[in-house]
């Protein structure tokens, strides 16, 4: 008989991923500390709850997360069956009782016959076996972790600023450069920087309400004390008018074309992918709600009509650099069958947790059958989040939510956004269906 396959953490990636190799035939150990060990953010000993929000976001497929739930119920996706069961009302959102969903779940891993459920602390890496421990991954397994692919991997401080999407970028006021012309992108001539140029005025009025914006309460077990590489856009701006100035939006060495001198202040964005769909906003890490991020940084010239694929945060949080630490289907690059899902990987968000342990799964139980790992096309939003946990760029990696920006663009321009959302989601259920069935238009994870 073979030995069971370990899975250790018994959150939403954790759940869903013992689920899917049950459901293969594989004997499954989920291995949960609590509550021989607690977190700071857990009430329960539940599985799978839910210690933020009680909603799994949109279920319309024209919206990212809706789009990827899609995709994961025509994969069987079990958590989602314990959502629908544990549904309240939230308009298009899937939003839960979170008692009752964490009830569901719990009672549909536990009576599976081939899953044993242990109350333990796991301080060593399986194999083969999944590590879907979560933001709050115990000190024990995180030394294990660096130990096992160095020092670097594993940050504990998460500092997002936002991103937009690039067409939302007003081009004919935000231009391309690099500071003295510098740090240009490999075959790229005009720099690597989209440039949003402000008068004295604006850089006032921006300031203004970046000072005096509403900031988000954080829970307790996200409190941490802010240090020079991670302080907050709003927190520099309170030490002084002239702080971004001569930080994060100082303009020396870009010279706005429009003008043909430096402007008083300037914003810079990032490329986040290669394709040039997503721009980060660099610096501008923040605490503030989201409503207040989507006014204040539309303030900025050239962002008046921006369109945010992810919002700003920071919080404590545990995660791998995944680009520069694993195999392509979140795997260790030297044990293929040592693979990683959930928010350790890089992800954002409850739907996005939950399917990295679904594909988790579904590989694992690949590679025990001597089969190659395999991640969707990258027209799907799940192979798209893929494709960026692996080509991300090392030295700037951030987590991740869900959004159009990560999926292969349409052939033909679409002017309209949401038709092009439309196209972009019908296409992609259509590749995930072909995926699913045979497993024919998915790339294996390690050739990709």
């Amino acid at each position: 008989m073979p030995s069971p396959v370990t899975i250790i953490g018994g959150g939403l990636a954790g759940s869903e991923a013992a689920w899917q190799l049950a459901e293969r035939g594989h004997d499954v150990v989920l291995h949960e500390m609590r509550p021989v060990v607690g977190t700071a953010a857990h009430k329960t000993d539940r599985l799978a709850e839910l210690v933020c929000s009680n909603t799994f976001k949109s279920t319309e497929t024209s919206n990212a997360h809706g789009l990827l739930k899609a995709e994961m119920r025509l994969l069987g996706c079990m958590i989602l069956e314990c959502a629908d069961a544990a549904r309240v009302p939230g308009g298009s959102a899937l939003a839960v009782d979170r008692d009752v969903f964490a009830a569901t779940v719990q009672e549909r891993v536990t009576s599976h016959a081939r899953i044993t459920l242990v109350r333990d602390e796991v301080t060593s890496l399986p194999s083969p076996g999944v590590v879907a421990t979560g933001p709050l991954t115990s000190s024990a397994l995180a030394d294990c972790i660096r130990a096992r692919l160095g020092m670097d991997a594993l940050a504990f401080y998460d500092a997002i600023a936002p991103i937009v999407s690039v067409d939302s970028i007003d081009r004919d006021v935000a231009f391309r450069a690099s500071r003295y012309g510098k740090e240009t992108m490999e075959g790229e001539s005009d720099g690597a920087y989209l440039n949003c140029p402000m008068t004295r005025e604006q850089y006032e009025t921006f300031l203004d309400a970046l000072t005096t914006a509403d900031k988000a309460t954080a829970h307790e077990f996200d409190e941490v004390p802010y240090f020079d590489g991670c302080m907050p856009a709003e927190e520099m701006a309170r030490r002084g008018r002239e702080s971004l100035r001569f930080g994060p939006m100082k303009p020396v060495g870009l010279v706005d074309p429009r003008t043909g001198r430096e402007a008083h202040a300037v914003v810079q964005l990032r490329m986040e992918d290669r394709a040039g769909r997503m721009w980060n906003l660099v610096g501008f890490q923040t605490r503030l709600r989201y409503p207040e991020q989507q006014r204040v940084f539309r303030l900025i010239p050239g962002l008046e009509q921006a369109e945010f694929l992810r919002f700003g945060s920071i919080h404590r949080n545990s995660y791998l650099n995944a680009p520069a630490s694993l195999a392509p289907h979140l795997a260790l690059r030297d044990d293929a069958t040592t693979l990683f899902a959930g928010q350790l990987t890089g992800v954002e968000g409850y739907t996005e947790s939950t399917a990295t342990g679904l594909l988790a799964g579904v590989n694992l139980a690949r590679l025990l059958a001597g089969d190659e790992p395999v991640v969707p096309p990258t027209t799907t939003m799940l192979g798209a989040l893929y494709r960026y946990l692996r080509d991300a760029d090392p030295k700037h990696f951030q987590p991740m939510n869900a959004n159009f920006g990560l999926i292969d663009d349409l052939p033909v321009r679409v002017k309209d956004k949401r038709v092009k959302k439309e196209q972009l989601a019908a296409r992609a259920l259509a590749d995930m269906t072909a995926w699913r069935d045979g497993i024919l238009t998915a790339v294996p994870a390690l050739r990709a």
